[in-house]
């Protein structure tokens, strides 16, 4: 019988190459940086650089992606964090803005110079009615607070209405605009008179009574008349002019009218205590 016997030369290549190594490694380590051993060094690393090279683009997103894994948490934690943050920021900014705004809102109703030293109450708008049949606003004032019917409301750009309900804690103002709303008023520019009458229009009154040969223009001041047994106080700012045209034969002008007031934008109000002379 034939006995196979494994050759020793691959044993002896082994031996030989694991001493090489050991002998590389020594002399590596006592920092040998000459001679055939560091020129077998580098000669090695250019050798293998390509392959580690793409060992490292092969495997680098398998470790970004457990590197990932490992912190999702966190980082959805945080991008919860973070946009918790940003709402609290957004709805920091809505409410300064709108602080803002009603600070401005009540500064105007401070500095109103029109009225004069009438007394005054100053109101907040509560609600609204605008329908076909009346054009009125709610405010937070009543009786107990000095408001009664009849009574001049006005903002910090002029007339707004007057009060036509007063309950003990909240009060009913009749926007000028409603149609069964009238208040005398005169020219600022040549004192003529007329009669303001609303139309249910928020952007258009009418001046009745205006005399054919008055002169009125286009941008024209119009204000409270205040003459004898008057709702208002004189001189409150109604409207401005927009248009006056006389018709063949009429006895009066047409004469339209904006609200120097903004009627749809209405939030703090002053009521003017005032009775008219008699």
């Amino acid at each position: 019988m034939v006995v196979y016997r494994r050759p020793a030369r691959p044993r002896f290549i082994l031996l030989l190459l694991v001493l090489t190594a050991a002998t590389i490694i020594t002399l590596d380590y006592r920092g040998d940086t000459s001679g055939l051993v560091h020129r077998a060094k580098v000669d090695a690393r250019d050798l293998f650089a390509p392959v580690q090279s793409a060992s490292d683009r092969v495997l680098r997103p398998v470790g970004n992606f457990f590197e990932g894994a490992v912190h999702y948490g966190d980082l959805r934690s945080e991008n919860a964090r973070l946009r918790e943050e940003n709402s609290q920021l957004r709805g920091e900014a809505l409410q300064n803005a709108d602080a803002a705004r009603e600070n401005r809102s009540l500064h105007d109703q401070l500095g109103i110079g029109f009225a004069g030293d009438i007394p005054r109450v100053y109101a907040r708008v509560v609600g609204a009615s605008l329908s076909n049949f009346e054009v009125t606003v709610q405010i937070d004032r009543g009786r107990d607070g000095g408001v009664d019917r009849g009574m001049a409301v006005v903002s910090g750009a002029g007339l707004v209405g007057k009060v036509v309900e007063a309950a003990r804690t909240r009060s009913t103002v009749l926007l000028l605009t409603d149609p069964t709303f009238n208040v005398g008023v005169r020219l600022a520019a040549t004192g003529d008179v007329g009669v303001a009458a609303g139309t249910g229009s928020p952007s258009r009154l009418r001046v009745d009574l205006v005399d054919p040969g008055t002169q009125v223009n286009a941008g024209d001041v119009v204000v409270t008349s205040g003459l004898q047994q008057s709702a208002f106080p004189p001189g409150i700012p109604v409207g401005q002019v927009v248009s006056a045209r006389l018709r063949p034969g009429a006895l009066q002008q047409d004469v339209e009218l904006s609200p120097l007031v903004d009627l749809r934008r209405l939030e703090f109000l002053t009521v003017l205590q005032w009775a008219p002379h008699p």
